[in-house]
């Protein structure tokens, strides 16, 4: 089974440790959310292609060899001349939680599906996939005409077979406002069997006042599987017609959550493509989230990433019709 990821690739400043006279020391890698999705579904044994726009600089070339040590197919990515990538730093507080700040104006990624003759060759590859992976960041950069066009592959890939897997990853800055990403969610969620929902996201775009109230808008769509993560409380799966809640174990020593959504997709997709059962997949992604934010920064060493995607977790059967 193939899937491809569809987004963005940013250059990362995180924090490592604080220098005399107040200045914070950086460390600089790469990281976005669909891609940190991408690194660690390959470290899982999946056959995963990224899809994106780079520039032809210094840092585009950077990412592009890091993708192909990671066994990430970057066939499909078009560089952009005089263009280079978005940038974010990490600011964390003491119990790991993180801030971002963004220089992402002028990144090529936001061009995504917007010119006529680039998406004829992407779609002929992303028709090769089994699976296409995406998140409201991945739609929230893209010009409307160009999310246009994305929706209607969709929905031509889901005809065809394929299946789809997105992230609601709701992040306010990027919108114009909250009624256009909701109406823009709202179509991506109508294109999609796989919903990987945050609570945290949906209350802020939604305003649910619970998770009871978020699972019961989400049963609009007709989605084969929708997993609702909430932090350390108990992950919630909708599966064939009955409601799963599955523990989180606890995490010790917490340094920086950032990317454990991003994470937790990876194990529970790699495990669906292997063939392991929803809620099987859902203990695979909670060790996935578990190894990251141990660790700074989006993407973690891979000697540091051990949390195979097998075995695992017996989930609490709650009451559904």
């Amino acid at each position: 089974m193939k899937i491809a990821a569809v987004g963005e690739v940013m250059v990362e400043l995180a924090p490592q440790k604080v220098q005399s006279g107040g200045a914070t020391l950086m460390a600089q890698s790469f990281a976005g959310d669909t891609y940190n999705t991408a690194v660690y579904m390959a470290r899982n044994g999946v056959e995963v292609g990224y899809v994106t726009l780079l520039g032809d600089d210094l840092f585009s070339e950077q990412m592009l060899e890091q993708m192909r040590l990671e066994g990430i197919d970057t066939s499909a990515i078009v560089r952009r001349p005089g263009r280079c990538p978005g940038l974010y730093a990490i600011q964390n507080s003491a119990d790991g939680e993180r801030q971002f700040t963004y220089w992402r104006g002028e990144s090529p990624a936001r061009e995504l599906f917007a010119e006529a003759d680039a998406r004829a060759p992407l779609q002929s590859y992303l028709q090769g996939m089994d699976y296409l992976y995406l998140s409201g960041i991945t739609a929230a950069i893209m010009a409307p005409q160009a999310r246009e066009h994305l929706l209607a592959f969709l929905a031509e890939f889901r005809r065809g077979g394929g299946r789809v897997a997105f992230d609601s990853n709701y992040r306010p800055r990027l919108w114009h406002s909250r009624d256009e990403a909701r109406q823009v969610v709202a179509a991506f969620l109508e294109q999609t069997d796989i919903a990987l929902l945050t609570f945290e996201d949906e209350q802020a775009l939604w305003g649910d006042r619970n998770a009871g109230r978020c699972l019961e808008r989400n049963g609009r769509y007709r989605l084969a599987e929708l997993v609702l993560k909430r932090g350390a409380d108990s992950v919630l799966l909708h599966y064939d017609g009955e409601l799963s809640a599955i523990a989180v174990p606890p995490v010790s020593e917490i340094v920086d959550t950032t990317g454990a959504g991003d994470a937790f997709n990876a194990g529970y997709l790699a495990a669906r493509l292997q063939g392991e059962e929803p809620e099987s997949a859902v203990s695979a992604g909670n060790r996935c989230a578990a190894a990251v934010i141990r660790h700074r920064g989006a993407i973690i060493p891979a000697a540091q990433y051990a949390c195979g995607v097998s075995s695992g977790g017996q989930p609490a059967r709650l009451v559904r019709a």
